[in-house]
Parts: C-alpha cells; structure tokens; sequence
C-alpha cells in the first residue's frame, strides 16, 4: 500500500509541481487549500490579486490541478489558527515598536503543527510543501538544507518549525530553480505553469500596513498621534505620523531634511519618539536573541556560525553566547539595520540549524 502525504496547495506553479512530484515518488498524495483569511474583514479586498494564496481563484486551481492528476483536494478552514497565531502576533509587534515577520510564524504555527494534525486526521505518515529547501537524513537525524536555487532558498523561513516534525515532511523543489519548475509545469501543461508570484504578505491585500493595522485593532492604535522625531543626540528635529508608521531602516517619509540622507534608528512606542541618523550610525555589532527553535540538538557556548538577519540578505560570522537563559549574538563585523522583531537565522555553511527573534 502507497504511503499517503499531505500536499499544501497554494493554487500557485510551486505548490503543483509539488504535488507533481510526489506523485512520480511512488506517493499517494492528498491535496489540502488552507482558507487562512476572509479578506473582506478588514478592507482592501479590492486591489486583491488572482495570484493571492486566499483568494477564491486560487483555491479554484488548486482544486484544477488536483482533479488533473485524479488527487483529492480539500479546502479546510484554519481562519482562527492563523488569526491567533500570526495577524494578532503581527498587529500586537508593531504596536510595540517592532517589525514582524508573519511568514516565519504561518510556518511555525500553521504549515507545519496545524498542517501535520491535519495529515494524521486524514491518515497521511507525511507532509511536502513547495518551499526551495532540502530536508536530508543522516545516522537516523534529519536537517534543513538551503535549496540549490540560491536566489530563490527559502530555509530562512523555516527556522521555527518543530525539529520533530523533519522526519514527516518532504521538500520536493529543493533542487531545482524556479525556472526548472516553471518548464515541468509547461511541459505537463498545468494551469498553473506561468502564475505569477505573490510578494506581499497574503492577509494585507493592499499591501497597506498602515490601513490594516488602524482597521484591524482600532483600540490599541487609536491613542497613537503626531510623535516627535529625535536626532542621535535626543533632541527634537521634527514631527512624524506616529511611530506604528515606521521600521529600523526607513528612509522615505520621515518628514525631516538634512544634507546628507536619514534613517529610522530606534522606535520607542513608550514615548511615540523615532530616533533618525545618517546610515553608518545603523551599523551594529551585537543583538540579544529570544525564542530560540533549534533544529539540531542545542550546543555548547560560545557557538560560531554563520547569522542571516533577513530574507535574501547575505549571511555573516557571527558567535552566540550564552549567560543563562539569555543569548547573545556577536557579529565578527557590523551588520546594518538590525531590526527588533525580524529573525535571525542560525547555519553551519549550507544547513539551517536553527533561528530566533531579534532583539536589541
């Protein structure tokens, strides 16, 4: 009897080769729609693309491809898990001053505990997804590796998902590039072939942070006026929009001129005050990390590896240390912009061994 797996299907040419692929495997696959949001709740609906992961057209060609393939599809409702675990998460960090990652806690939380609950409802040993990462086994343990496409390698996001749940997932496109998937698709005809990507965070139609964040939690932004814009020195040099409006880094739309260009520097939400200086003052060289999720067994410290303190950005050279149960990161050469909210990914040359969140 073929052993079954639970393919995540997003509607999208990832999530059918995928499934594709699994099928060439020797699996017997089921295909699953996660319904993350209703996105008529909370505005912008209107400039919601076909490509969106939520969107009814999505959910249509997933269910397409699957009837091309003769594999089941369902369309299961996790609105509330996702809700609990990633939109109130990431309203409830910048009301903090923070900068979230919600892709980092939707696989955490809802593509890799919910999704393989739901694997054992439907009697399924695993689980694939179309993310660009490799999972290889090695003496009977099981490691992430950054995919063959390097533009393209998604192991950054995977840093939280439970090491326990490695043995039941299989990452079929970790091998190949996004173009390679592209050419299957095309040459099995699949209506999915040349969808577009989707870029934005899915639950924000409009791509509008600032509008969502106002209608989605209107009792804890509502007291957030005009702030005050401090130089490095504390002293006032302007007036913002409210600190809930910017991130570490941010250059455009902060409302003060100088000759040379400024950049968001701090956030304070106790004091609705954003603190802006010329770039090279955004370089640092230490962070604190906290809700550590190691994929291999935890280490001894000091700890050398390499640090990626964001999607796409390069990795560095980094050591952790230990006093307790507080880390710290100490990079072996400044890093700009590290951001209070974001992940920081842990790896050994080219296998992912675990995360956490930035904090400064």
């Amino acid at each position: 009897m073929k052993k079954k797996v639970l393919v995540a299907m997003s509607g999208g040419v990832d999530s059918s080769v995928t499934l594709l692929r699994i099928i060439e495997m020797g699996y017997e696959a089921i295909g699953v729609t996660m319904k993350l949001w209703e996105y008529s709740d909370v505005g912008g609906a209107e400039n919601l693309q076909e490509n969106n992961c939520c969107a009814v057209s999505s959910i249509n060609k997933a269910k397409m491809v699957c009837e091309r393939m003769g594999v089941p599809h369902y369309t299961i409702d996790f609105t509330e898990s996702f809700k609990k675990n990633v939109v109130d998460n990431f309203v409830d960090e910048y009301v903090q001053g923070r900068t979230p990652n919600p892709c980092v806690r939707c696989n955490s939380f809802i593509k890799w505990d919910t999704f393989i609950e739901q694997a054992e409802i439907l009697g399924a040993e695993y689980i694939a997804t179309g993310h660009y990462a490799k999972i290889e086994e090695k003496d009977g343990t099981y490691y992430i590796k950054q995919g063959d496409d390097t533009k393209k390698d998604q192991s950054y996001v995977l840093w939280g998902i439970p090491k326990e749940t490695l043995a039941k997932t299989i990452l079929p496109l970790g091998d190949l590039t996004k173009e390679q998937v592209r050419d299957i698709a095309r040459e099995h005809k699949l209506e999915t072939a040349d969808e577009p990507e989707s870029m934005e965070i899915c639950f924000i139609a409009d791509n509008n942070y600032k509008r969502f964040i106002k209608e989605y939690a209107p009792d804890k932004t509502a007291s957030i006026k005009q702030g005050q814009t401090l130089n490095e020195d504390g002293e006032q040099i302007g007036e913002n929009d409210g600190y809930i409006n910017y991130t570490i880094g941010q250059r455009r739309g902060i409302g003060v001129s100088n000759e040379k260009p400024l950049y968001v520097k701090e956030i304070d939400s106790d004091t609705n005050t954003i603190t802006v200086g010329e770039k090279n003052s955004l370089f640092k060289d230490t962070c604190k990390v906290k809700g550590l999720n190691w994929l291999i067994n935890e280490p001894e410290f000091p700890y050398n590896i390499l640090c990626q303190i964001r999607y796409n950005g390069s990795r560095a050279e980094a050591v952790i240390h230990k006093q307790q149960d507080d880390f710290t990161v100490n990079f072996s050469t400044p890093q700009l912009a590290i951001t209070p909210g974001q992940s920081i990914v842990f790896y050994l040359e080219d296998t992912l061994i675990g995360g956490g969140i930035i904090e400064l």
